[in-house]
């Protein structure tokens, strides 16, 4: 899992990070030192499953902050009161009896926080009591002012933990979203005596680097002259700010989600802060992501019809004869291969390939469930076209919206599982598909190269082949994986 590589870069026992010393307690048992390290983490992000989940940021958050409680770290989350959140899958959630103000625009605005527990993991929400309501909205992204309600944001959960008092080990936000935490915290928050901490960058897609005019900085107290500069905070291509770019020069160690995708963002791939990592390649690495295996677990998955473990694969037939009963899919055959796919419908995923495999897996004679949507409408409009085509087919299923009790259910009861992607930074599908004994197809790139290797690779331990791979990104590769 992730927390076990930062162990390498945090360090284990009594470790000088920067200018940080971490405490340790140091039981004595016997003959022997036992060195423990207890870190303190904070968590801002935009995403955390299952209460606010737009895609795998979402999971990994929970996930991660779950294994790092496991080994005794203490974690704790901060995201936005989002309208739009699940909050029945928040315990004891309650507003605090504080008001903390932060900076914005050249004022001061009061922030409702309120705590609550999601997952076993302690979170603090941020509720703006300001009059642009930047999260009493109707979805979690996609509004026209993002830049300005994310750097909203960073800047009130900075505020939070200065007012707090709490003593930090390290701060790890999370994409464009989260990117302002790192300049505010060097530039601002360590010249008003919070510096304590260090900070940790995860960046999980280098397509999404939240730019704007440089004089947007301003708005959440960032000094534009300072940052507008080519080695801090402009754009390398577009003559604006990028908000990665600066978590990426203010941070003390970046990330990415997987080894292969780190390699891949240091060309093309990084969409152009390639130059930018290359500068900072020293603190710069990819770990692979993992999965939550308590939440993805067949053996015990409560929206599952029979769960089963690897030593008794019954349970998978009877969750297949399931979905096909629920999704009036044909039942005649029980053997008729059923293929899965998961996905947001974006032309990163491959959108092309998932046609070719549906009307693929109808020419074989297969079963193909997908279950995604897309937030480009013609996207939307196409694959609503392609379920019309199929809908007197008792073979083809296409739910063309997301449902996690139904991917539960799809996970477990598909034989095969694909994931075409064009470029993929880590992927966590293949993961899931693979712990609930469903074989993965996926296109060699990113994360699914890290975690997925052709049974017919001769060059690989037998041990070790878990899956097919292609790696043209057209029809003809797919299909010879198929």
């Amino acid at each position: 899992m992730t927390q076990v590589c930062y162990e390498k870069w945090f360090g284990k026992g009594t470790v000088a990070f920067g200018k940080r010393t971490c405490h340790t307690e140091v039981p004595k048992t016997g003959m022997l030192w036992t060195v423990f390290l207890r870190w303190h983490y904070q968590e801002p992000a935009a995403e955390m499953a299952p209460v606010a989940k737009v895609g795998g940021l979402a999971d990994v958050i929970s996930g991660l902050g779950k294994a790092l409680q496991k080994k005794g770290h203490l974690v704790e989350i901060i995201l936005p009161k989002y309208d739009c959140m699940q909050v029945d899958q928040v315990s004891n959630l309650k507003v605090l009896d504080v008001l903390v103000q932060s900076y914005f625009e050249g004022n001061m605005f009061n922030n409702k926080i309120w705590t609550g527990t999601v997952e076993g993991l302690p979170v603090y929400f941020i509720e703006p009591q300001h009059p642009a309501m930047f999260f009493s909205r109707a979805q979690y992204y996609g509004e026209h002012d993002d830049f300005k309600r994310f750097a909203y944001f960073s800047r009130a959960a900075l505020e939070l933990l200065y007012q707090s008092g709490k003593k930090v080990d390290i701060i790890h936000c999370h994409d464009w979203q989260t990117a302002f935490v790192a300049p505010l915290y060097w530039d601002v928050y360590a010249n008003l005596g919070f510096n304590s901490a260090r900070i940790c960058f995860t960046c999980h897609n280098f397509e999404y680097q939240g730019t704007a005019p440089a004089r947007d900085l301003a708005w959440c107290g960032l000094d534009v002259e300072h940052l507008d500069r080519p080695d801090r905070m402009r754009d390398n291509s577009h003559g604006r700010i990028n908000a990665v770019k600066g978590a990426i020069v203010y941070s003390n160690i970046v990330t990415t989600v997987s080894p292969t995708y780190a390699l891949e963002v240091r060309s093309e791939g990084g969409r152009g802060l390639q130059d930018t990592l290359k500068v900072h390649s020293r603190k710069f690495l990819g770990i692979l992501n993992g999965i939550d295996t308590d939440t993805w677990n067949p053996s015990t998955d409560r929206y599952l019809k029979v769960q089963y473990n690897a030593k008794d694969l019954q349970g998978k037939a009877a969750n297949k004869a399931a979905l096909r009963e629920q999704l009036n899919l044909a039942s005649a055959y029980p053997s008729q291969p059923l293929v899965g796919c998961i996905t947001r419908l974006v032309a990163q995923k491959g959108v092309h390939l998932i046609r070719h495999a549906i009307y693929k897996t109808a020419e074989l004679g297969g079963q193909f469930v997908l279950l995604g949507s897309s937030p480009v409408p013609e996207i939307q409009r196409e694959f609503e076209g392609i379920a019309d085509h199929f809908q007197n087919n008792n073979n083809i299923r296409l739910i063309l919206k997301y449902d996690d009790a139904l991917s539960h259910c799809i996970y477990a009861a598909s034989d095969m599982f694909i994931v075409p992607s064009i470029f993929e930074p880590c992927g966590l599908t293949q993961m899931i598909a693979m712990r609930y004994g469903s074989v993965p197809i996926v296109r060699k790139t990113g994360g699914l190269n890290d975690s997925v290797f052709d049974f017919d690779d001769e060059t690989i331990p037998m041990e070790v082949r878990n899956g097919f791979t292609f790696v043209k990104a057209d029809e003809q590769g797919l299909s010879s994986a198929m």
